[in-house]
């Protein structure tokens, strides 16, 4: 049983609450931008079915098991294939440039530098992106890509992506790279932006549940992505593009806080407005 109106939801929230949101959301309407705002305490289940259920959960070491692997053969299978010495960028069609093997940590580095640009640009202009309120299914489309992660903060089963779902993504970028570039510096900046992908995940999940020292670089990321999840979600705004010497930490004295989600939800999440939580 689906929700038909927004009235029927708040008067039935606690049953509602027992049932998969994933379906359910789309009838917020313009109701949905405030109640996915307004953190709460406790898991959310978005589907019925439990291999679909299973599927948009993963433990956060699964995300370095799977993916650093692939990261250190690729690595190994770029520079030798670079120092083959057989990989040419073509800028004309009578003019090309030799990428050799001592380019690789350069086209690496750049690879990682690119996905952060690429994260923030879809973190910031569609994960937070207000979906229009007629439309059921880009309301649903919102929750389930980021929503739930806002609407359920401390669920730490849902904080990095599950490698079956990640898989998808990374493969699509993977073969616009080899379409448009050659084998070797195709593969050569994938494989830095696949990198990069895992430092970013292991990151957020530390920043959701490690203790970095008071005043270090992660502690100000930290606080700034606690102020992200609690003060400023439309803005999108989020850690994820911080380069080291931009300090996220200027915003640490206005938080007095330690940054600690397991202590700042015990006074941040919003009990107020029952009928919407």
């Amino acid at each position: 049983i689906l929700l038909y109106n927004f009235s029927t939801f708040t008067r039935n929230i606690s049953e509602y609450w027992r049932k998969p949101l994933g379906w359910q959301v789309g009838y917020l309407g313009e109701k949905y931008d405030t109640w996915v705002h307004q953190p709460v305490d406790r898991p959310i289940r978005l589907f019925g079915n439990d291999f679909f259920e299973a599927n948009t959960k993963t433990s956060w070491y699964m995300v370095p098991i799977v993916w650093m692997p692939l990261v250190i053969y690729l690595s190994w299978y770029c520079y030798t294939l670079l120092a083959q010495e057989r990989t040419r960028l073509f800028i004309t069609s009578d003019y090309s440039i030799l990428v050799h093997k001592y380019s690789f940590p350069f086209i690496f580095m750049f690879g990682m530098f690119l996905w952060s640009f690429i994260e923030y640009c879809i973190h910031r202009f569609v994960f937070h992106m207000r979906p229009p309120a007629h439309n059921y299914y880009l309301i649903m489309l919102h929750f389930l890509l980021h929503g739930q992660h806002h609407k359920s903060p401390f669920d730490g089963s849902r904080l990095v992506f599950p490698p079956s779902l990640a898989a998808i993504v990374i493969g699509a970028f993977y073969l616009i790279l080899r379409q448009m570039l050659p084998e070797g510096l195709g593969t050569s900046l994938f494989v830095g932006g696949l990198c990069g992908y895992v430092v970013y995940d292991m990151i957020h999940y530390y920043l959701h549940y490690g203790s970095p020292r008071k005043g270090s670089y992660l502690y100000g990321l930290k606080a700034y992505h606690v102020k992200h999840h609690f003060e400023h979600q439309r803005a999108g705004e989020d850690m994820r593009f911080e380069m080291p010497g931009i300090r996220a930490s200027l915003y640490t004295n206005e938080l007095k806080t330690s940054a600690r989600l397991s202590e700042y939800k015990m006074f941040t999440v919003n009990n107020n407005n029952s009928d919407l939580l």
